[in-house]
C-alpha cells in the first residue's frame, strides 16, 4: 500500500496518474497546502522541503520498514522501478526517459510554475516578471514540439514516466499564456494523453489552478507564498 500525500497541483497530479495507470494499491492523505498542513511536523517527517506530493510505501521491494519519498521525479523513479512499469529496460530507451523526467524537473515546472504565479497570483502585475517567464515557457513548449515531430511519446513509441511528469504543466497552457496550435506536434500528444482513460479519471472534477485560480485570503496568501526557513523548520 502506498500513501500519497497530495493537493490536486500539477506535481501532485503526476502521481495520480501514474498510480491510475499502475493500479497500485494507494491511499490519497489530503495535504491542505492554504491551511499550511505542509509545515506539520509530520509531514516535515515525510517531505523535508514541505512540499507535495511525498509518498509512504509500506510493502518496499526489500520487505523492510516503510520507505518515505520526497519529490515528484524521484517518486516517479521509485514507483517505476518498483512496480516494472511505464520506465524501458532497455539502457538507451531508459536514458531517454530520464533525460526527459529531468528536463522537466528542471525547466518546464519551474518555469511554467512562475508564469502561473506572476499572471495569476501575484498580487500587482510585474509586466517584466510576465513576460519573461512567459516567453521561457513559450521556449520550452517549442522544445517538446521539435521532439514530438518523429515520435509519438517522448520516450519514443511507449507512454512512460517522462509524459507522466510533463502532461500536467501542459494542461494549463492557456493560463500560462500559450496557445497549443502554436505548436501541433505538441498538441497531439496532449490530446492522445488527455483521452487516455486514466487521465480523465484522474482529472474528472479538478480545476486548472491557473484558469480558474481560487480566491485566497491574505492568511492563505502568506501561507502559500512568504514562508522562509524559520517557517519551514516549524
Amino acid at each position: 500500500m502506498i500513501d500519497l500525500y497530495y493537493s490536486p497541483t500539477p506535481n501532485g497530479l503526476k502521481l495520480r496518474l501514474f498510480l491510475e495507470e499502475s493500479g497500485l494499491a494507494h491511499r490519497i492523505v489530503p495535504v491542505q497546502l492554504s491551511a499550511g498542513e505542509q509545515f506539520a511536523p509530520e509531514f516535515l517527517a515525510i517531505s523535508p522541503n514541505n512540499k507535495i506530493p511525498a509518498i509512504v510505501d509500506h510493502a518496499p521491494r526489500d520487505g523492510g520498514e516503510p520507505v518515505a519519498v520526497f519529490e515528484s521525479g524521484a517518486i516517479l523513479l521509485y514507483l517505476a522501478e518498483k512496480t516494472g512499469l511505464l520506465l524501458p529496460e532497455d539502457a538507451r530507451a531508459r536514458l531517454e526517459v530520464t533525460q526527459w523526467l529531468f528536463w522537466q524537473m528542471a525547466g518546464l515546472g519551474p518555469m511554467a510554475g512562475q508564469a502561473g504565479h506572476f499572471r495569476v497570483y501575484a498580487p500587482e502585475p510585474l509586466p517584466y516578471a510576465i513576460e519573461r517567464y512567459t516567453q521561457e515557457v513559450k521556449r520550452l513548449y517549442g522544445v517538446l514540439d521539435r521532439h514530438l515531430a518523429d515520435r509519438a511519446y517522448l520516450g519514443g513509441d511507449t507512454y512512460s514516466i517522462a509524459d507522466i511528469a510533463c502532461y500536467p504543466w501542459i494542461v494549463p497552457h492557456a493560463g500560462l499564456g500559450q496557445d497549443l496550435a502554436a505548436t501541433p506536434h505538441l498538441q497531439r500528444w496532449f490530446q492522445s494523453i488527455a483521452a487516455r482513460p486514466a487521465t480523465q479519471r484522474v482529472y474528472a472534477g479538478i480545476d486548472d489552478p491557473y484558469t480558474k485560480a481560487p480566491v485566497l485570503s491574505e492568511e492563505a496568501r502568506k501561507v502559500l507564498f512568504n514562508q522562509g526557513a524559520t517557517s519551514a523548520k516549524s
